[in-house]
């Protein structure tokens, strides 16, 4: 293959050899699938419905929730399609797809954690002036930021990824179309504009870390100088569950692209992408709702109106 115009189609690495096993990875991600569309599904409906629940924090909860579903929509769908008709393979075009709208939604969904983070700081450290700094508008552009930040990077590594030429087969080690494994196809030594992009982002991403550390910092300790208990466990209720799903993003996504080569291989980096890639938007409606008195109460009264509209 001289270049990426001549490969027709990619071949994913599968769940599993034996047919059978094939089929119960299906049954089990279809499990996992539907669950998430579910749990995201409540949370974004119930929110919507709520007016209560118009918020800023609400607000980015719903955007959060809408960038989970494309998440994972992106990735499992191909693959649970691939075990259940015993195929490895993607068409090119979609692999060219399927590239930008997994970057999209990950680069958008880390710099919303961000924004999240800096809304849970004013509400807890400047809780006079949260008015003030989240009002609609400013909540809107932080979101569209967030959002258009998942676009740039998007484009430009897909334009960098694609515009290479591949000479090193069109077998992928991951089931789904990840940029380093299709870096790994390419012969031409101008990949090195991929690894400027890569840098770049990895720059951003370590840049909302630091921010995400500081404003916990500042958070914590304005919690324990508050002088009343309940006004403490208000405030750590309404911080641990954005800190559980950004320590289950970072942790799952670090660990997926530091880890030691010593320790690396296909099947172990199969384990680690689904749990990046399918354990957070699966797990992320089931951590806002668990401590969340009023996610509860929006669900329930959801649920109660459309048993009552059946009835």
């Amino acid at each position: 293959m001289s270049n990426s115009s001549s490969v027709s189609e990619f071949l994913l690495l599968p769940f599993a050899d034996m047919r059978e096993q094939k089929l119960l990875h299906f049954a089990l991600f279809l499990g996992i699938y539907l669950a998430a569309l579910l749990g995201n599904g409540l949370i974004l409906t119930a929110v919507a419905c709520d007016h209560r629940l118009h918020t800023p924090m609400y607000f980015f909860l719903l955007n959060l929730v809408r960038l989970d579903l494309g998440c994972i929509s992106t990735t499992l769908p191909k693959a649970m399609a691939n075990s259940l008709w015993d195929t490895r393979a993607i068409s090119y075009q979609g692999c060219v797809a399927q590239v930008p709208f997994i970057v999209f939604f990950f680069d958008a969904e880390y710099s919303l954690l961000t924004v999240m983070a800096y809304d849970r700081y004013v509400a807890i450290c400047k809780p006079l002036h949260y008015g003030s700094l989240l009002g609609s508008r400013a909540c809107a552009q932080m979101a569209a930021a967030a959002w258009g930040s998942g676009f740039l990077n998007a484009v430009l590594h897909m334009a960098n990824t694609f515009s290479l030429p591949l000479c090193q087969g069109n077998a992928v080690d991951q089931f789904f179309c990840e940029i380093p494994q299709i870096l790994k196809l390419s012969c031409s030594d101008a990949y090195l504009r991929e690894v400027g992009a890569l840098v770049f982002s990895v720059s951003l991403v370590f840049g909302c870390f630091v921010y995400i550390v500081v404003s916990y910092m500042l958070i914590f300790r304005a919690v324990m100088r508050m002088p009343s208990e309940h006004g403490q466990h208000k405030a750590f209720s309404t911080c641990l569950p954005h800190l559980a799903v950004v320590s289950l993003f970072l942790s799952t996504g670090i660990f997926a692209y530091l880890k030691p080569p010593s320790i690396s291989s296909p099947s172990l980096d199969l384990v680690v992408a689904v749990l990046y890639s399918v354990l957070p938007p699966a797990v992320n409606p089931l951590i806002y709702s668990m401590r969340n008195k009023e996610i509860k109460h929006a669900v329930r009264k959801l649920f109660e109106y459309i048993f009552l509209q059946q009835k």
